[in-house]
Parts: C-alpha cells; sequence; structure tokens
C-alpha cells in the first residue's frame, strides 16, 4: 500500500530566497569585517610589499624609479611655473616639491581604490578573507611609495636649507586623519566600481580637474582675499592638514574645520554603503 502527503486546499508551501538582512545584522557584520581585516596587519604589511617586489622586478632602483621622476618633475615644473608666476624660488619650489608628493599619493590611492576589490577577483573568489585586509591593502603599499618620494623633499629642504620648523610635528595628526579617509576611499570605491564599471573613468576625470583647483602647483594666496574659496574644495582641505605644518605654517580654522568635515561625511556615506552591499561585492566581481 502506498503512502503518499497531500496538501489541503487551504495549505500553501513558500519558499523564501531572500537574501536580505536586518540593518542591524549588516551593521555587525560589516564592523566584524573591519575589526577582522585591521586585525591582520601582518598579512596586509607582507602583501602590500609583495604587490611593489612584484611590479618593480628585474628593475636595479625599484620604486626609486618615481623618486627620480618625481625629483626631474619638481625641479622642472619649479623652475618654469617660478618664472611664470613671478615667485621665489627658493620658496616655491619646496612648496611645489611637497605638494606633488602628497598629490601623488592621493592619487594613485583613488586610482587604486577603484579597483581594489576587481584586481583582486581570484582571492576573493577562493579564499573567504574580509574585505577590508584588501582596502588595507593598497594603503600600505601607496604609504610605502609615498615614503620614497618623501625623499624628495628632503633633498629639496636640504640643498635650500628651508625647514619647517617644530609646527612639522602637527602634520602627524593629519596622516592620521589620511588613513581614516583612504581606509574608506577603498571600500567605498571598490564597492560602487565592483558593481558599476563606468564609475573609474568618471573618478579619473575628477581627480584631473581636482589637481588643478586644489593649489598644487600655483599657492594660495595668490587667490587674494577670495583664499577662503578654497574651503569648499575638499581636496584642497585634506591636502593641507598636512601639508600646511610641512612648509611651517598652520592651516586656518575654517580649512581644519571644513576637513573634519568632510572627512566626517565621507565616514558615514562608507558606512552606509558598506554595511548594506559588503554581501554583494563577491557577486559582482
Amino acid at each position: 500500500m502506498e503512502s503518499s502527503t497531500h496538501l489541503q486546499p487551504s495549505e500553501h508551501a513558500v519558499l523564501d530566497l531572500s537574501a536580505d538582512q536586518r540593518w542591524g545584522d549588516r551593521n555587525r557584520a560589516a564592523w566584524r569585517d573591519i575589526r577582522e581585516g585591521l586585525s591582520q596587519w601582518r598579512l596586509v604589511w607582507a602583501l602590500a610589499l609583495l604587490d611593489i617586489r612584484l611590479k618593480y622586478r628585474g628593475s636595479l632602483l625599484g620604486p626609486f624609479w618615481l623618486t627620480i621622476s618625481t625629483g626631474a618633475m619638481v625641479a622642472a615644473m619649479g623652475i618654469l611655473y617660478a618664472v611664470l608666476f613671478r615667485l621665489d624660488l627658493r620658496d616655491y619650489i619646496p612648496y611645489l616639491g611637497l605638494s606633488l608628493v602628497l598629490w601623488g599619493f592621493g592619487a594613485a590611492l583613488v586610482a587604486d581604490s577603484c579597483a581594489v576589490f576587481t584586481a583582486s577577483e581570484g582571492m576573493i573568489r577562493s579564499v573567504r578573507m574580509p574585505f577590508t585586509l584588501y582596502a588595507a591593502r593598497i594603503v600600505v603599499r601607496n604609504l610605502i611609495i609615498l615614503a620614497h618620494n618623501f625623499v624628495v623633499v628632503l633633498v629639496v629642504n636640504t640643498l635650500l636649507w628651508t625647514w619647517p620648523g617644530g609646527v612639522a610635528w602637527l602634520a602627524l595628526p593629519g596622516m592620521v586623519l589620511w588613513l581614516g579617509v583612504s581606509l574608506c576611499l577603498g571600500l567605498l570605491l571598490g564597492a560602487l566600481c565592483a558593481r558599476l564599471h563606468d564609475v573609474p573613468p568618471i573618478v579619473a576625470n575628477l581627480m584631473q580637474m581636482a589637481f588643478f583647483l586644489s593649489a598644487v602647483i600655483w599657492k594660495p594666496e595668490q587667490l587674494g582675499e577670495r583664499e577662503w574659496m578654497l574651503a569648499l574644495n575638499p581636496f584642497f582641505c585634506l591636502l593641507e592638514v598636512v601639508r600646511g605644518p610641512l612648509i611651517g605654517r598652520m592651516p586656518s580654522d575654517l580649512v581644519l574645520g571644513c576637513a573634519l568635515f568632510y572627512s566626517a561625511v565621507l565616514f558615514v556615506v562608507t558606512w552606509l554603503v558598506f554595511a548594506r552591499v559588503r554581501g554583494r561585492i563577491a557577486f559582482w566581481l
């Protein structure tokens, strides 16, 4: 005798395939990802060094080729723009050298942030690791390159004997702020670019425009009474909190306040986006 189970007309079989989570669960998962990613700092350091070694494999000077090219650019542009802007060469070249080195770090970091997850697609698909680890990896990698390029600043200041003095130590809080902003950019742009492939060229064009609008190759005081308008530019504010002390001047309270405000907005936006899409990044690659 066969036995069978029949559903009554009033009964319904429901199969729920929804992957939605509560907002609290997403927040806890995002926080756990960040905490676990930062706790693996030894692995982050090893991967960052591996990236640099692979990039300059077979090169005699390695990343110091960037240092040489940066130094040549500072010398050429410094003399040219000092003549065009009628600026004191001894005052302008240290400013330009520091600006180009710091901007190079930021521009490279933004470019790497757009590919932070797509470039590690194979690793993400094969090994389960926190997404924060990949963002921290590009931050450390660009910090190492920044340390190499900073040799240009030291050489220029030594040759021209222009040192910022004790106020230079105040750049350290700005660097701490930069680290937080850099990690946020990696998580935010990495997630957006993994989903929308139109974002990287938009970001590249934005960075190119920001280079000319952020007082990198020209000095803020050249605007005269309109210098306050630079506070509306988040790129300038974040650049100035580190550059200002390193050239012997403190950023204005307006610039400091705007830098903190823009950073806070970025932190909030990054958290909302990362907590929302963290579980989908692997499926977008």
